[in-house]
């Protein structure tokens, strides 16, 4: 159930290969085309509960538990391995984008490159929900390199460093948290692999994606992807209770005493309880009495012989 045959996870596979370059890939990706830093500048992280967000939508989702379920080989502690392997690099990477995140911002229009990041979002999730609809979307390094070129400029260029530890704080919390998902996702690996649909996961996945540039443009959508991942997640879960439920109604219907019902010893009960009655009104009619010469005096208190 959770093997994924995704096209653009096809072409990801032939392109990068090897278990642990594949992972790396999908979960520096955001490090790599700027989205992560265009988060940081827009405000996504300002609060823990916005790292949490971004973490398991940016770093986590569906292209990690895809790869993780799908593509990966070995056990749960080998595939622990790699993800600790890539996901330790991937924090302090995360740790030091946020601290240059202001050098970043000072040579480029941050209002026109989050727009250009929220279509990076945007694309990825129209990708990732459908592949025929992201052979007609541009590439996403195409879009954050037009954005850059729209958004570039040199003159307030300066090297600074970020204030807000804070801030800092909160994008690795957003990093760590997507570690922390993949590595539970690893672990648990043998487990989901058969109660877990990959594919719904995924189209859930890519509507909570969809809906964090819109949160970046500052419309009121607060916590509503995290919550639409969660339900994803839920219903992405096949639980096998109906196959154990019909097993046990199966059992119960074959037993053998639910086919006899109330037939004891093979005769029936109306026909055992007229016999006792005759043979009740049998013995009552068989009882002599007393003959003229019996001792019809009372006894009671001596003996039997007196």
């Amino acid at each position: 159930m959770s093997t994924s045959r995704h096209p653009v996870a096809l072409r990801l596979e032939g392109f990068v290969g090897g278990d642990t370059r594949l992972l790396a890939l999908v979960m520096m990706l955001p490090l790599i085309d700027g989205v992560f830093p265009a988060l940081i500048l827009a405000g996504a992280l300002d609060d823990p509960l916005g790292a949490v967000q971004v973490g398991l939508l940016i770093f986590g989702g569906s292209a990690t538990v895809a790869v993780i379920l799908a593509e990966m080989t070995g056990g749960p502690r080998e595939q622990a391995m790699i993800v600790l392997l890539v996901g330790i690099p991937l924090i302090v990477l995360a740790a030091i984008q946020a601290a240059l995140a202001p050098a970043i911002g000072s040579v480029l229009d941050i209002v026109i490159f989050e727009r250009f990041a929220a279509l990076v979002i945007v694309a990825i999730a129209a990708k990732t929900a459908s592949a025929t609809i992201g052979d007609y979307l541009p590439n996403p390094m195409v879009i954050i390199g037009l954005g850059l070129v729209a958004s570039i400029d040199p003159n307030g260029a300066a090297f600074t460093v970020m204030d807000d530890p804070a801030l800092v704080a909160n994008a690795t919390l957003a990093a760590v948290v997507g570690v922390a998902f993949a590595l539970a996702i690893a672990l648990s690996g043998p487990y989901l692999r058969e109660c877990m649909d990959i594919d719904r996961f995924r189209f859930g996945s890519a509507v909570a994606l969809g809906l964090l540039p819109l949160s970046m443009l500052g419309m009121a959508f607060g916590q509503a992807p995290l919550a639409a991942l969660i339900v994803a997640g839920v219903f992405a879960i096949d639980l096998p209770l109906d196959s154990s439920d019909d097993a046990n109604d199966a059992t119960d219907g074959d037993s053998p005493t639910s086919s006899l019902g109330a037939l004891t010893d093979g005769g029936d009960s109306d026909s055992e309880f007229d016999l006792e009655t005759e043979a009740n009104e049998d013995d009552g009619d068989s009882d002599p009495g007393p003959y003229p010469g019996d001792d019809s005096t009372d006894t009671n208190g001596r003996a039997p012989w007196l």
